[in-house]
């Protein structure tokens, strides 16, 4: 049986990760100290690594494809092909951003103040090609862990991964610039481009990815109702919404279904029961394919 390497990250995202192949319609079963996963797609052979090393095994062929930051990507400077962008990270669904921070009472206000000074990241080429882009020079050291606790301690200023900043302010750290705004990238290598059939399993599994994370926040929707209530109904519904239309067997009744936000749902409900809707049932997506 033909089979694609796949490379998933292990670490912050692999919880993420997992649950939006559980949606794509792939489970894949992984205990936290097992680095080679089952999954009920049989023509997936699965390794887990850290995203840091992801582009790299990609761009060597070990892996066919797989899935990272694009930080991480620019950071080793891989030479990949992106299949696609997938907005999702550790806890939600918005881009990290890797930030340079400093302690609140520090004298830093801007990027030119950091010229002689110490600075600790993870993402050392990432902080220096910022700091030449700014015509900075600054000592980047490599920080193996625990960074927020060096800054004004150990290092002047520290340049650290954040989705929405509270880690910082519970260390009382403040942000003085922003590096990279960066999502996960699905992605692979020329030679597997070149074979039809792991190029076409990518593409599947690119589709039901993208339709699974298009389906997140989002809901169905179903009621009955009057034809003559049509309008009134309709109305209801945010614009650009056109619904579903089917005749009932029961002469002059119509059922209408759309795909809406779920939080749009719970303020629209009692509007639509109010128009004449009936036996609305408001239902879950695994994916949204457009």
């Amino acid at each position: 049986m033909k089979k694609l390497k796949l490379g998933l990250p292990k670490g912050s995202l692999q919880e993420s990760t997992l649950e939006l192949f559980k949606k794509a319609g792939v489970r894949i079963h992984a205990s936290d100290r097992s680095y080679f996963p089952t999954s009920d797609d049989d023509e997936l052979d699965i390794m887990m690594v850290r995203s840091q090393e992801m582009g790299r095994y990609v761009e060597d062929g070990t892996f066919d494809a797989g899935l990272t930051g694009l930080d991480w990507i620019m950071e080793t400077g891989a030479k990949v092909e992106e299949v696609c962008e997938l907005k999702y990270a550790k806890t939600g669904f918005r881009p990290v951003r890797w930030v340079l921070a400093v302690p609140e009472a520090s004298s830093i206000k801007t990027v030119k103040d950091l010229q002689g000074k110490k600075i600790a990241t993870e993402a050392v080429n990432i902080t220096k090609g910022f700091l030449s882009k700014h015509g900075v020079k600054a000592d980047v050291e490599f920080s193996w862990g625990a960074t927020e606790a060096k800054a004004g301690y150990l290092v002047d200023a520290i340049v650290e991964l954040t989705e929405t900043g509270s880690s910082l302010r519970a260390n009382k750290l403040r942000i003085v610039s922003e590096l990279l705004s960066s999502t996960t990238r699905f992605i692979t290598n020329e030679k597997a481009l070149k074979d039809p059939w792991k190029k076409e399993k990518i593409e599947n599994l690119a589709i039901l990815l993208q339709g699974a994370l298009a389906a997140e926040g989002m809901v169905g929707l179903k009621m009955n109702l009057e034809e003559k209530n049509l309008d009134k109904v309709t109305a209801v519904l945010p614009a650009l919404k056109k619904p579903t239309i089917s005749h009932l067997s029961v002469k002059g009744w119509i059922a209408i279904e759309v795909v809406l936000e779920e939080k749009t749902v719970k303020k629209i409900l009692p509007d639509l029961k109010r128009a004449g809707a009936t036996g609305i049932i408001e239902y879950p997506l695994n994916k949204l394919i457009p």
